[in-house]
């Protein structure tokens, strides 16, 4: 080696030894942390899959491998797509004249008939419709809105191709920008020529109209088809109950279908109808004033002083649970029947139902066949509950309101629909004179049967023509306890309501035809 060479190495030897840079330990740093993590994490996820064994990976294989094949649809996966809703209808165009709201007032089926009218109000005045406002101050003080008793998306969806429904007015026709709402009750039984020439006329000024009163503002009778269909068709299909009480509905109906036939009997022996009524009869002295006090405490109740005996021989009383039992009787009930109360606490509680329950002991509720978990969220909702009442009623076997009310009326009206199912319009002037005779001795029980019997032939629910009263729109037929345009194919149902029908031969074909005519969409 030469001494050049030499001198060279050693100025190498003194060079200072390499230094790592930092960079390189954060990266070797990070590398050592990430592998630790990813260890744990397999480690858990081995774990888990061993937990659960082996489903997490066996699932994704196996949705990998039928992915990669033909499906073919089984049988209940065609049902599926068969249960699917339909597509929507497209909306309806049309220019709003202003924005409709409407708090309804009474109970569930009196507000239900309401929103009906309300709708067909808003598509012939060419409004948008608010989402209706439910009752909350009457004498059931239900707290329920609208969403909490029915499907408030399918309202809106099934609807669209005829009114536009919105949830709340838009904040730019609130006060904050000068815009007021008018507050006003329309005129009762009124037909479309008043909400055409005394309604429209003011939504110039006003751009948000509301009505605080709807129960019964539109009339029963000479309305174009057209609009008493779109009744029907809220009615029927749009006005659908929450999931919620569809689901525990379909149950109680599902567990007395398998118990054998049953009766839906709405025994309106309850304490506010007997208070706003006066009526008293079977009641003691201090049930009586009991009665009298609640009806002065409610001032809109206009009757105060009441005869209750003239009330009853007018037939203007719900039967009592004990004339009840006697009627069934003698049309023809036996002891084998279920007797489903359709109704709240009846007046008098077990002493008043007695007797009733020694001639049926098949009596039963939705209180003593649902447990009580199932209706502890429907509880102190008078309406949600009155709504499982309605959903049963309409499937029973036959159906027996002891009241002609709202309730019966628009259960009625249902039954009529769903093909002239069996109906008991009792007539209570009648049957009272006829129990008076029987309990007083001079009708013997055979005579009292064929009595009863003989008054109640023509009132089973069977076809029949809506009575008009012109002059008095109260006294005539209810539109909703039957709706003949929507029973019968056009204008002509003659040979549906004509006077030879009869409770067992009822022409159906015309009745289903109906399902038909009542969607196809109205000119704009």
């Amino acid at each position: 080696m030469d001494v050049r060479s030499e001198g060279m190495q050693v100025k190498y030897d003194k060079l200072p030894a390499p230094v790592i840079p930092r960079t390189r330990l954060r990266i070797w740093f990070i590398r050592v942390c990430s592998s630790i993590v990813l260890w744990t994490c397999l480690v858990q996820l081995v774990t888990v899959t061993e937990l659960w064994n082996s489903h997490f990976i066996s699932g994704i294989t196996n949705r990998i491998h039928t992915t990669a094949q033909v499906q073919i649809p089984s049988q209940a996966e065609n049902e599926i797509v068969h249960a699917l809703p339909p597509p929507l209808l497209p909306a309806r165009n049309y220019t709003s004249n202003g924005f409709l709201r409407v708090s309804c007032n009474g109970g569930l089926n009196q507000m239900r008939a309401a929103i009906c009218d309300m709708v067909t109000v808003a598509r012939f005045l060419n409004l948008t419709l608010v989402v209706p406002e439910l009752d909350k101050t009457s004498f059931w003080a239900d707290p329920s809105n609208f969403e909490d008793i029915f499907d408030v998306r399918h309202f809106i969806d099934s609807l669209r191709d005829e009114v536009r429904i919105v949830k709340r007015v838009p904040k730019k026709f609130g006060k904050k920008y000068g815009s007021t709402t008018l507050e006003m009750p329309p005129v009762s039984w009124s037909n479309e020529r008043y909400y055409l020439e005394q309604i429209l006329p003011l939504l110039g000024k006003h751009k948000v109209l509301r009505f605080n009163k709807t129960d019964a503002r539109l009339a029963n009778n000479g309305l174009p088809l057209d609009l008493q269909k779109l009744r029907c068709r809220v009615n029927f299909q749009a006005l659908r109950f929450t999931p919620q009480i569809e689901s525990l509905g379909r149950k109680l109906i599902r567990m007395l279908q398998e118990r054998g036939p049953f009766v839906a009997l709405h025994l309106r022996y309850e304490m506010d109808m007997l208070a706003f009524s006066g009526c008293t009869h079977g009641c003691t002295e201090e049930e009586a004033e009991e009665l009298k006090r609640m009806r002065y405490a409610f001032p809109w109740w206009r009757e105060k002083e009441i005869v209750s005996e003239e009330r009853r021989s007018q037939g203007l009383c719900p039967l009592t649970p004990e004339e009840v039992a006697l009627v069934l009787k003698a049309l023809g009930f036996g002891n084998e029947w279920q007797i489903y109360i359709a109704a709240g606490d009846i007046y008098g509680g077990e002493r008043r139902l007695a007797q009733l329950r020694a001639s049926f002991p098949r009596i039963v509720k939705k209180e003593t066949l649902l447990d009580h978990d199932e209706l502890r969220q429907f509880q102190n909702h008078s309406s949600q509950m009155a709504a499982l009442d309605f959903m049963v009623s309409v499937a029973s076997n036959t159906f027996i309101p002891t009241y002609y009310g709202n309730m019966a009326k628009l259960v009625e009206g249902h039954r009529r629909y769903s093909g002239f199912k069996k109906t008991i319009l009792l007539d209570r002037k009648k049957l009272v004179e006829l129990l008076d005779m029987h309990h007083n001795g001079p009708l013997p029980w055979n005579e009292f049967v064929s009595g009863v019997r003989q008054a109640h032939e023509t009132r089973m629910g069977q076809p029949t023509r809506r009575m008009v009263i012109l002059d008095k729109p109260k006294e005539e037929d209810y539109f909703y306890a039957n709706p003949q345009e929507c029973l019968c194919e056009g204008t002509n149902c003659d040979d549906l309501l004509g006077p030879h029908n009869s409770t067992s031969e009822v022409p159906l074909v015309s009745a289903m035809k109906s399902r038909k005519a009542l969607f196809i969409p109205t000119t704009s």
